[in-house]
Parts: structure tokens; C-alpha cells; sequence
């Protein structure tokens, strides 16, 4: 009965939209089991590692733990899980990060402790703990596992919104600590500024794109305003790519300016908002960077952009250096669709431009008759500077005038 009741809940959580990767250490291995042999699986799992041997988790972590079964250890692989099924997942599909560690029972049985588990499940806008001390010589290694198996399962099918229950297996004396913490909107821009969330996605599209979607088309950009030029480029860009699901990339870090403000995302997330348009927030500035985080992913960009691209100006003068970083953006399957842009009055396109050989094939270009709108963010900016200030002109005037 118990067995029938986990497939059930496992059922309904790969019939929600919920994606997940899952980090285990130390147990909960019978879960992975349960998740992959009940079909629909791929619905859910994007990736599962099981960082076992010391070394492993060093790599997972980037530096060497203190301590290996804690629940900051739980919660730590939980965010690094976060972070990666937002990368693997399609856009607007809600994730969790699923982070385990435990010490269960060893042959021979170890002295002193008792055998001890933690979990952590990380969404955007929550983080769920739970930690349980296992009666000490109560069952074996195996039953321990999936006893933090049934734990793990239930965890995950509360994240998936999934209702339905089935006994844990644990004892009365087995108390799990639970706690749930949930972070506000600005919270978790503050988290994406410091570099905890490598991105948020604002889904504000509500249409279909067809089963491409993993593929994105993104138009990077400060996007002070949004006008315009950027819907139709965005567009265009579309149809140049046959498919694929199209938004706008928004990043709060800036490579020669102070960070955005939360106040100041927000204003410019409202913009997208409004036009019923997917953008994304994140904190790489540089586009090699950027192909780390959307590989396989279609940039669009302006001439001018591409421009500065492939100089090696901005390679520290090295145009050996340039090849290596373009070369690794083209090993993640990234390429750039190009349009035109009015540059000191002149219109550029990509023909205009000098593209080294080896990663010519990176660059697609947009055509002239097909997008040319001679608009930018700045250009606005002076316009609505202009008319505030005349504004205020207006305003002094009249004070002037009603006070003779």
C-alpha cells in the first residue's frame, strides 16, 4: 500500500510544472529510484548529481566544506541546485533545487551519533528546511534511506504543490524540525545583485511558442526606456530564426557602472510588464558570461554592439584573447543575430563589419529590409529631458506670472 500511494504522489508530481534538480549526499538514493521509474520523469528531472567521494563535493561547492552533513551544507547544495535548473529549465517553468546530506547507519555500525539527515529545497521565493535524528540501531543502512527517501519525496510533492500524503516511516520519537522562510520580491533581487541567484525570469507572455522553447532568442539591453525598436527587433529576430522562445535579458550588474538599484529593476520590469513581454534579470554584464548562463541560446544585438564584439580593444589588445572567449561562446552553441544600427549617423549593418574567420558562422545578420528603426534608449532619454525641462520652464513662468 505504501509503495502504491509513493507512485501516486510521484505521478502527480511529474504531471506538475515544476522542474527540479537534485544533489544528494550521504542517502535518500532510493528517492532517485521512485522519480525515474514512474514515467514522466523527464518532466521533472533535469539533472540529478550524487557529489559522493570528498573530492566531488569540493568541485560541486568550489571550495572545501567544513562540515559535510549539516543543514547549511543541505542548504548550500540547494541554492547551487536552485541555480542550475533555472539555466536547464524552459523559461516561465517554476524550479526548485533540491539539496540532501546525511550520516545513516555504516557497517560496522559507527560509534557515539545517531544517524542524522538534512534536506533543503530551494524556490525563487522560498526555502524550505527539514533535519531528522534517526533512532540509533532501529534498522539498517537500507531502511534508513528510505525512510530519508519517503522524507525527500513528501518534501518535494509540498514544493510541486502536490496534494496527498503517505507514512514517512518514522518513528514517534522521530520529530522532523521544519521550518519554511519566504522572501519578498525585493529580497530576492537583493540575493540576485549579491550574486546568490544567477537569474529571475518575469514570464509576462502568455503566448504559446510550440515545443522550441529551450531554445530562447534573447535581446539583451539597459532598456531605459523600452521602445519601440525593441519589440519589432525582437520580432524580426524571430522570424530569422524560425522558433524559439523570445525575451528580453535585463542585467541589474553593469561592467563599468554601479549595479541597479531594487527600486530601479522594478521600474524597468514594470515596462515588460505592461507591453505582456518574458524578460529576464540577471548579473553577467558580458556576454561571454551570458552564454554560460543561456547556452545554446540566439543573442540580438546592434551592429554596434557586434562591433565592439570582435575588437581587440576590449581584450586587453589581444586578438588571441578575443578568439579563446568568442571560441568558448561558440562551444556553447550561443550565436548573435545582428541589426542594424544608426552609428554617428551612419547606418551599420554586419556586412559593414570585419568578422575574424573562425567565428564568422557566430554572426547572423538581420536585414536592412527587414528592421532598420532609427531609434535608441538614449535618444528618448534627451527628448524626455527636454520636455521635463521645458516643463519646469513653463511652471517657473507661471509662478512668475501670478506672483505680479
Amino acid at each position: 500500500m505504501g509503495e502504491a500511494m509513493i507512485r501516486t504522489i510521484v505521478e502527480a508530481i511529474h504531471s506538475s510544472p515544476t522542474q527540479a534538480v537534485v544533489y544528494l549526499s550521504g542517502g535518500a538514493s532510493v528517492a532517485l529510484g521512485w522519480l525515474m521509474s514512474v514515467p514522466g520523469a523527464s518532466n521533472t528531472l533535469l539533472e540529478a548529481v550524487v557529489p559522493y567521494s570528498r573530492i566531488s563535493m569540493v568541485q560541486l561547492l568550489g571550495r572545501v566544506p567544513s562540515q559535510h552533513c549539516s543543514q547549511a551544507m543541505a542548504s548550500e547544495m540547494a541554492l547551487l541546485a536552485y541555480n542550475r535548473a533555472v539555466k536547464l529549465s524552459k523559461p516561465g517553468f517554476p524550479v526548485i533545487g533540491v539539496g540532501f546530506t546525511g550520516a545513516l547507519a555504516t557497517s560496522p555500525p559507527k560509534r557515539g551519533d545517531h544517524s542524522r539527515f538534512f534536506l533543503s529545497m530551494r524556490a525563487s521565493d522560498r526555502i524550505w528546511e527539514t533535519s531528522v535524528t534517526l533512532a540509533k540501531n532501529l534498522r539498517s543502512r537500507e531502511e534508513e534511506d528510505k525512510v530519508a527517501s519517503r522524507v525527500l519525496i513528501q518534501a518535494m510533492a509540498k514544493a510541486c504543490q502536490v496534494s496527498g500524503t503517505f507514512d514517512s516511516g518514522l518513528t514517534e520519537s522521530e520529530v522532523p524540525d521544519e521550518s519554511e522562510i519566504q522572501f519578498s520580491e525585493e529580497q530576492e533581487l537583493e540575493q540576485l545583485i549579491k550574486g546568490d541567484l544567477c537569474f529571475k525570469v518575469y514570464p509576462f507572455s502568455k503566448q504559446a511558442y510550440g515545443s522550441d522553447q529551450d531554445r530562447k532568442i534573447i535581446l539583451p539591453g539597459s532598456f531605459n526606456p523600452l521602445h519601440d525598436g525593441h519589440l519589432k527587433l525582437l520580432e524580426v529576430a524571430m522570424s530569422v530564426c524560425g522558433g524559439g522562445y523570445p525575451c528580453f535579458e535585463l542585467s541589474a550588474v553593469n561592467a563599468d557602472k554601479p549595479p541597479l538599484s531594487v527600486a530601479q529593476i522594478k521600474d524597468r520590469v514594470k515596462q515588460f510588464e505592461a507591453a505582456g513581454k518574458t524578460v529576464i534579470v540577471s548579473n553577467q554584464p558580458y556576454f561571454y558570461k551570458k552564454a554560460e548562463l543561456f547556452p545554446g541560446s540566439s543573442f540580438v544585438i546592434g551592429a554596434d554592439t557586434a562591433a565592439r564584439l570582435v575588437n581587440p580593444k576590449y581584450y586587453e589588445g589581444s586578438n588571441k584573447r578575443m578568439l579563446e572567449i568568442l571560441g568558448d561562446c561558440k562551444r556553447t552553441g550561443c550565436i548573435f543575430l545582428v541589426g542594424g544600427r544608426n552609428v554617428d549617423g551612419v547606418f551599420q549593418v554586419l556586412e559593414n563589419i570585419d568578422i575574424p574567420e573562425e567565428i564568422r558562422d557566430m554572426f547572423v545578420s538581420i536585414p536592412e529590409e527587414k528592421f532598420r528603426m532609427d531609434i535608441s534608449s538614449t535618444e528618448l532619454r534627451k527628448k524626455q529631458g527636454s520636455v521635463d525641462k521645458r516643463k519646469r520652464e513653463n511652471a517657473k513662468e507661471d509662478v512668475e506670472q501670478s506672483s505680479k
